[in-house]
């Protein structure tokens, strides 16, 4: 599909672009918002602690971990926005998902949090020029584009979806 994104990333990170190129960056993101928001609304309460094989993160600590890796992004996107070229330092998702203890926390507060954080997320790349978003930086070692970490965003949501859908409604 035809873009206007200067989208340079490592491999590991073309699945994500692949589920989230949608040729405009500020619609594909609203819409995945949304769709997130509602997709998060109809997990019955009964999964939301359930995982569906031994060491496998339920659901609830998959939405912890959307939003430790939303988190990580927005960083990354506004340091490189701001062409700051510092490299910036990958994460251990298994380590940060094992450290972060969602068992006293409720599901329609993370829900928020989500919420809350992505709006916020959509106002900064709303608000980067053109010249910010093709600018890049080096991330976990490798050269990574602002651009294509706010697809990365859309697209690490679609990937979970997509794995809460095959693995634990279905």
């Amino acid at each position: 599909m035809e873009h206007e994104y200067n989208l340079v990333y490592a491999d590991y990170y073309k699945n994500y672009i692949q589920l989230a190129l949608d040729g405009d960056l500020k619609k594909a993101l609203k819409k995945n918002s949304k769709s997130f928001l509602e997709f998060l609304e109809s997990i019955p309460a009964q999964k939301i602690d359930y995982a569906y094989a031994e060491g496998k993160w339920t659901i609830k600590q998959l939405l912890q971990h959307i939003i430790d890796a939303e988190r990580v992004f927005a960083y990354r996107a506004l340091r490189i926005a701001r062409f700051d070229e510092t490299a910036l330092p990958g994460f251990d998702e298994n380590t940060w998902a094992e450290k972060a203890d969602v068992s006293a926390r409720g599901w329609q507060d993370m829900v928020k949090e989500f919420k809350a954080l992505r709006k916020s997320n959509r106002a900064m790349i709303n608000d980067f020029t053109k010249e910010q978003l093709s600018a890049t930086g080096t991330a976990s070692g490798n050269p990574i584009s602002c651009a294509a970490i706010c697809f990365i965003l859309v697209g690490h949501v679609e990937h979970h979806m997509n794995i809460i859908r095959e693995r634990y409604l279905s």
